[in-house]
């Protein structure tokens, strides 16, 4: 006798293991497998157990949306809209006449993409039958692909009753990217640019990669360019728009990056392309985020080299740049010391790391995956924080025209934050308001915030810097007197 937890099938009702089979296949598929099944197994299981065994396959390969397709899986069935056909490309096959053939097509529901590889019949119906917005239904076997998962088709159906809300488009823009997308074109502001990189592969061969991100007005992506194509990064220059070609979608450290390898390319078009940077407040961040700051240089050190552990010369340069709510001081690594910003320069910096930097003030961390975009001025000033215009003399253009009787360029910014501060808190301060006078002579007493060619002192509330050739340390309180020039203390004596 059976439990009561089964149904009671008999050969002609295997319409009960289909009804509780939550999955889009017909009753007359489903009739055809469980014969399949039975003649399978040799007589080793009657209908009921084939209909259950054929249920629970069923139940395993269907997957919710393109999202969940996995390379592990034995077999994916799916519904997916058809979002571009690719050229069909043929190979010779070990040991047969008969070349094989390929054909990529590029299919996407709500959850994502996938590149859907459809071999020789398959591939011969897919140039001559299918088109871009047909909703096809696939079962195939998912595999890890050059660029992302990959399914090979085993079979395939139009399925014209299913609605998939994806839109079919011949250029993509930065929203639209998900990862697997291949055969991707899209057009954008170069950002920012990277030199060109060796690596040994494998095989023994040299490989080249470089870098560069680009921008549009739904957001930014990082562009990775394959061996024939690195040299691009060093050709293209910031600010210009460009096209990337048959570029494909990867992922790394949890963020999309597009790739573009031997097949693909980046061009530059005559089109304007607006990148509008959304920006943390810089008195929101917190240590161990990557965010997007923007803002005005207040002054910006010269680029210091050093030694690495592995021997080889790494190169640093600190600028401090101020929104309308804080200031910070800003690490540029690299390459990035490079970059010719100073006091004044409005900038959009991406992906930059918040880290405890000196005297546990915060600092922000540009490295090679941060992106740094020099912006035009805005006289005007910026918007404040609920979107409305603010005084002419608190926004971004107010900083950049502001003189506050300090050389921004001698290392001033490393004092910390506390004279900034104050600037920040009353918008644009009056430049001469507390002010020593041009020919005055002063005495200063502060913390060394910055030993060298200038020294800088911080007193807690302002800093000054000071030419001596005194030998100071860093953290130790000193007092120098002398006479200031230039908003610059020439020091006659420091005790």
């Amino acid at each position: 006798m059976r439990g009561v937890c089964m149904h009671d099938y008999r050969m002609s009702d295997i319409e009960g293991v289909y009804e509780d089979l939550e999955a889009d296949v017909s009753l007359e598929e489903f009739r055809e497998a469980v014969e399949a099944k039975v003649e399978q197994m040799g007589g080793l299981a009657d209908e009921e157990t084939a209909a259950m065994l054929v249920a629970h396959e069923i139940g395993e390969s269907e997957v919710g949306g393109v999202a969940d397709i996995e390379p592990g899986m034995e077999e994916a069935k799916f519904v997916a809209k058809v979002i571009s056909i690719g050229e069909m490309r043929t190979f010779e096959r070990d040991g047969e006449d008969e070349d094989g053939r390929v054909v990529n097509v590029e299919v996407a529901d709500e959850t994502g993409s996938v590149r859907a590889a459809f071999w020789d019949d398959h591939a011969e119906a897919a140039i001559e039958e299918l088109e871009e917005g047909q909703v096809l239904r696939i079962a195939g076997r998912p595999k890890e692909g050059f660029s992302g998962v990959e399914v090979s088709v085993d079979d395939v159906e139009p399925d014209e009753d299913t609605e998939i809300d994806v839109t079919v488009s011949d250029t993509h823009r930065v929203e639209d990217l998900s990862l697997g997308l291949s055969n991707v074109n899209l057009v954008g502001q170069v950002l920012d640019t990277g030199s060109v990189r060796t690596f040994d592969r494998d095989d023994g061969s040299e490989g080249r990669v470089s870098n560069l991100a680009l921008g549009d007005q739904t957001g930014r992506v990082r562009v990775t360019l394959w061996d024939e194509q690195a040299d691009l990064a060093e050709e293209l220059e910031v600010g210009t728009t460009v096209e990337v070609v048959d570029g494909y979608v990867k992922e790394r450290d949890g963020d999309l990056e597009l790739h573009v390898g031997n097949r693909g390319t980046v061009e530059e078009v005559d089109e304007e392309v607006e990148y509008v940077p959304e920006s943390t407040p810089i008195e929101e961040v917190e240590i161990g985020q990557t965010v997007d700051i923007a803002g005005v240089v207040r002054s910006a050190d010269p680029k210091r080299t050093f030694d690495r552990d592995d021997g080889s010369e790494g190169q640093v340069r600190n600028i401090r740049v101020q929104d309308a709510t804080d200031d910070i001081r800003v690490a540029l690594w690299g390459e990035k010391a490079d970059i010719d910003v100073g006091p004044g320069d409005e900038l959009a910096l991406g992906d930059v790391e918040i880290q405890d930097g000196w005297q546990d003030d915060l600092e922000a961390s540009a490295g090679w995956q941060s992106t740094i975009t020099v912006l035009e001025s805005d006289s005007e000033g910026a918007a404040g924080e609920d979107g409305d215009a603010v005084e002419e003399n608190t926004g971004l253009s107010a900083f950049a025209d502001e003189d506050d009787g300090t050389d921004a360029s001698d290392g001033a910014a490393d004092a910390g934050s506390a004279a900034a501060d104050s600037t920040a808190d009353a918008g644009a301060a009056d430049p001469g308001s507390d002010e020593p006078a041009d020919g005055e002579e002063i005495e200063f007493t502060g913390v060394v915030v910055q030993a060298g060619d200038p020294v800088v002192l911080d007193d807690g509330e302002t800093t000054m810097s000071v030419a001596t050739e005194a030998d100071v340390g860093l953290g130790e309180e000193v007092t120098a007197r002398g006479v200031v020039r230039d908003g610059r203390l020439e020091a006659n004596d420091v005790f």
